[in-house]
């Protein structure tokens, strides 16, 4: 599975989910869109699960690598 990755952490936190839906447009069916982010990303998750019917919800993971990064992973359908 190919991925791509956006690291948000620098980004104000009105313009993430903009770039994130834009980027997950980008990616190509069976790919997968990386996230590092400073908090949990379940605000996201819900939404997209709810609101874009390529969002692979069961193949969604989330790890915390540190106290301020979260590495999400959200795949193509």
């Amino acid at each position: 599975m190919s991925e791509q990755r956006l690291d948000l952490r620098e980004i104000p936190p009105p313009e993430r989910h903009p770039k994130i839906f834009d980027a997950f447009e980008d990616v190509e069916s069976g790919e997968a869109l990386t996230l590092v982010n400073d908090h949990e990303p379940a605000p996201l998750y819900h939404q997209m699960a709810a609101e874009i019917d390529a969002f692979d919800a069961e193949g969604y993971t989330v790890d915390r690598v540190g106290p301020e990064e979260f590495v999400a992973t959200l795949p193509k359908k």
